[in-house]
């Protein structure tokens, strides 16, 4: 659901979920050639298998970290306590849950691919005392009750229930996986490319993107906005800074030939420290905080928004705004930002009213290697600092 605001001279569509505006402008990522199978996939290296579990071994594998669930994934909070209730009201029924999707990785770790919500709600019953039951259609009896307040017989049920999982074997390429999982995503709420990133990676890239979500620096720089989004656009808006800032030239950018692309590779380097070590996570995250700085002490409230002339309209985030302002102001010293900042600010406001290239670079098709590069040169030649 969006909601239009057409009163500003540079138009934006803001996101809005779960019936409330989030602070951030939705933003059309892909190119024409989106949605298309860039390599062909080999079916001989698509390998899924089916499997029975009863759901007390799937809680045991939760308990001993043999089957991840994402902890810190913000979606579990849209289920209503009647659809957690109603979930549970299932299973002691015997009725047959969908089929889950679980990914294998080669140290045996199992992520669940889909089914998260569904996993989550039946863990936080069973195990942790989470929830009561409450408005059930046809238990009425157990009203009220916790998974210990239940009869022992309807206890065995809930453990011994059986569900079907289909495993994705680790020998399947990762971006077959990705794609696997945007096609059988079955949540009411479709999960955004951000939040199946998060569930496919690993604790290390989560710990750093929630570690940078948390500076202080960037809540101000956001003003509060991003802040635990529920959509994921906090760690979304860090992993680009991140992925621009380690790709170093733009223009290498062409050769992976999309920003889902590069941000997938990126959180594949984060997870491997021979790829990322830990010196150098120490330095992305030093310098994150210092473009954060930078951005705020040069726009203020504005930062990170569009902010054309005409107008103190304060605009909601706009993520191509904030990777490619943050990662130019890097390089650049506090003294000259200072020297320069009035005409900074307005040869940037008057780029978003009438530098039409740019506005549709930061606008729409923003992945497009052309745009990228449109936005990421603009910013430079406006700063108009050369080391």
């Amino acid at each position: 659901m969006t909601v239009e605001t057409s009163d500003e001279p540079t138009p934006y569509v803001e996101e809005v979920f779960g019936g409330e505006k989030t602070g951030v402008e939705i933003e059309q990522i892909g190119t024409a050639g989106d949605g298309q199978i860039a390599d062909p996939w080999d079916p001989e290296k698509i390998r899924v298998s089916t499997k029975n579990f009863s759901l007390r071994n799937v809680l045991d594998m939760i308990d001993s970290d043999d089957l991840d669930l994402a902890p810190d994934f913000q979606r579990n909070r849209v289920w209503k306590p009647r659809q957690k209730s109603r979930l549970v009201e299932s299973l002691l029924l015997q009725i047959p849950l969908p089929a889950f999707y679980f990914a294998e990785d080669t140290d045996g770790m199992l992520r669940v691919v889909d089914g998260l919500q569904r996993l989550s709600t039946i863990h936080g019953f069973v195990r942790n005392r989470e929830f009561a039951l409450t408005d059930l259609e046809y238990l009425t009896n157990q009203q009220g009750d916790h998974f210990d307040d239940l009869p022992p017989a309807l206890q065995r049920r809930l453990n011994n229930a059986q569900i079907v999982v289909h495993v994705i074997d680790p020998t399947t390429p990762p971006d077959v996986k990705y794609d696997i999982f945007k096609r059988i995503n079955t949540g009411g709420e479709p999960l955004n490319s951000m939040e199946i990133r998060h569930c496919m990676s690993r604790a290390r890239s989560r710990a750093f993107l929630k570690r940078c979500a948390q500076n202080d620096a960037f809540y101000t720089a956001t003003g509060g906005a991003l802040w635990e989004h529920v959509r994921m656009h906090d760690r979304e808006s860090v992993l680009r800074f991140l992925a621009f800032r380690l790709l170093g030239d733009i223009e290498s950018y062409d050769k992976f030939g999309s920003l889902e692309r590069l941000l997938d590779r990126t959180v594949a380097d984060l997870d491997d420290e021979t790829r990322v070590d830990d010196v150098q996570l120490e330095q992305l995250y030093a310098d994150f905080d210092a473009a954060m700085i930078k951005c705020h002490d040069l726009f203020g409230r504005h930062t990170f928004r569009k902010w054309p002339l005409g107008s103190d309209y304060r605009s909601p985030i706009n993520r191509a705004l904030l990777e490619s302002w943050a990662v130019t102001l890097i390089e650049v010293p506090s003294s000259h930002l200072a020297a320069h900042s009035d005409r900074i600010v307005q040869d940037t406001r008057r780029a978003m009213t009438s530098d039409y290239a740019y506005i549709d670079s930061i606008s729409s098709s923003t992945g497009d290697p052309r745009r990228v590069t449109t936005r990421f040169r603009t910013a430079a030649t406006i700063v108009g600092y050369d080391a």
